[in-house]
């Protein structure tokens, strides 16, 4: 071997190599091959980590969003690096929907309470006002603009 170098990524290793027969000089490309682990659904049915559907999730909470395909790829690489750290062979789906709760937090609140409504099966405007309050809460605490601004007046709506 020549030399190694790692991805800016670091999920891939490229190194120069030497052919011991001939002498010829050539490149590889390693990946690290992580396992995920499986996924128990609330029914107690076992599945193999999709991270298809995990995007897939993303994309419905944060469909017609200013947030760049670039966040929600960022946000599902977060995602899929706390499955891998928990270093668990099975999680329960519960605890990949927390995953995925505090990545869309962080992007953005109305695609966190999209999907919170989902994802904790809202009965009512109660549980929508709750979630709302909390993000209102920990806003005002981190010095972030309001999520409702009571004092200012409804946007108009177009009519037809």
């Amino acid at each position: 071997m020549i030399d190694s170098r790692v991805s800016d990524d670091g999920a891939t290793i490229r190194r120069r190599r030497v052919c011991e027969a001939c002498g010829e000089r050539f490149s590889t490309l390693e990946t690290i091959e992580l396992k995920l682990p499986m996924i128990i659904k609330g029914d107690g049915r076992r599945e193999t980590f999709d991270a298809r559907k995990l995007r897939s999730g993303f994309d419905r909470a944060l469909q017609k969003r200013p947030v760049s395909e670039e966040q929600i790829e960022a946000a599902v690489r977060a995602v899929v690096h706390q499955l891998r750290m928990t270093a668990e062979r099975e999680l329960p789906s519960r605890r990949v929907g927390e995953f995925v709760m505090a990545e869309l937090r962080k992007l953005d609140h109305v695609g966190y309470v999209r999907f919170a409504s989902v994802y904790r099966a809202f009965e009512d405007v109660a549980d929508f006002r709750e979630v709302l309050d909390r993000l209102e809460h920990d806003a005002s605490v981190e010095g972030q603009l309001p999520l409702l601004d009571e004092d200012r007046p409804a946007p108009e709506r177009k009519k037809r």
